[in-house]
């Protein structure tokens, strides 16, 4: 049967609905109209599975070769001629994680936050919030049982001091920029003019939405191994500072008092986040000057870290 200028072609086949969504915007941008298809009908999350749940791109017969050369001009050569697919863009990632995902829209979704998704016009991009949930909870619990396991004489308090100091903004933030995650974030067009790979809070968030990615996708085996390979030296960090105090607000009030200054004010200036993931953005001054500033999950966090970073600035000639 003869093909007419009006039926559809296929002209690029992925498991990933995100990057299905990046051509289809490629070639929208150039005047070509495309459509997506799939044969397996999506659940709540945007999540398909290697093998089943290929999702096509067509466009009309005329428009066929244009949208194939406008593709692989698109798509990136490698230094042997080879092909890489758009979304190779994580390999570097995936070779940080020292893990190579089975499905990897899954890893795509992990790093696309909510001003990507809300820029995106088909409503086929969903943001990782929910994989910051998750995450959440999966790195919660594989903290406390490395904590039960290694630190056994310490009290409940103590090591709730310990994994707070653990799952903190702070240093999910640094653990972050160590893989260099902030280059891999997708972000919407405002959000990357602001400096959103440098945030403290998309760089945590975005953190846990990829733990919870590396569990759905290898499960808990693959997710703890992970978090044991990047916790496993901060737990002594972290011990050490427990033991001689870390408790940065009286330290602060102490070096204060010591100076003949009044007590210091702590002023949130900013709330943000789903209500299940508030993020605070808290000042703390002395005389009406901001002598620093932190963010936190919680405004006790955010306080403490705060005045930590006060102590350092005070502290220096």
């Amino acid at each position: 049967m003869n093909t007419s200028a009006s039926d559809p072609v296929v002209v690029f086949r992925t498991h990933s609905d995100i990057e299905a969504n990046i051509v289809k915007g490629l070639l929208d941008a150039h005047d070509i109209d495309a459509m997506l298809s799939s044969d397996v009908p999506h659940s709540i999350l945007p999540l398909t599975v290697d093998g089943l749940g290929e999702v096509r791109v067509t466009v009309a017969a005329d428009d066929a070769d244009a949208a194939v050369r406008l593709i692989a001009d698109y798509q990136d050569q490698g230094e042997r001629g080879r092909v890489v697919r758009i979304c190779d863009e994580f390999e570097g990632l995936q070779d940080a994680l020292a893990y190579r995902f089975h499905d990897r829209g899954l890893l795509e979704h992990a790093l696309t936050h909510r001003s990507r998704a809300n820029e995106d016009v088909t409503g086929g991009v969903a943001d990782n919030e929910s994989l910051e949930f998750l995450g959440d909870a999966v790195l919660g619990f594989v903290i406390a049982e490395l904590l039960f396991q290694e630190f056994p004489d310490r009290d409940e308090g103590q090591k709730s001091k310990m994994k707070a100091a653990l799952v903190s903004t702070t240093t999910l933030a640094r653990q972050a920029e160590q893989l260099g995650l902030g280059d891999h974030l997708l972000l919407g067009r405002g959000e990357e003019k602001t400096g959103g790979r440098r945030k403290q809070a998309l760089l945590a968030d975005g953190y846990e939405a990829l733990i919870a990615a590396l569990y759905l996708d290898g499960g808990m085996d693959a997710a703890r191994t992970f978090i044991v390979r990047e916790f496993v030296e901060l737990l002594a960090e972290v011990a050490g500072a427990v033991t001689i105090g870390d408790d940065h607000k009286s330290a602060l009030q102490e070096a204060l008092q010591g100076r003949g200054d009044p007590l210091p004010d702590y002023v949130v200036t900013a709330e943000d986040g789903p209500a299940h993931r508030r993020l605070f953005r808290i000042d703390v001054r002395l005389h009406g000057t901001t002598l620093a500033s932190a963010e936190g999950r919680t405004k006790k966090e955010a306080e403490q870290e705060a005045a930590r970073r006060a102590i350092e600035s005070l502290s220096r000639p």
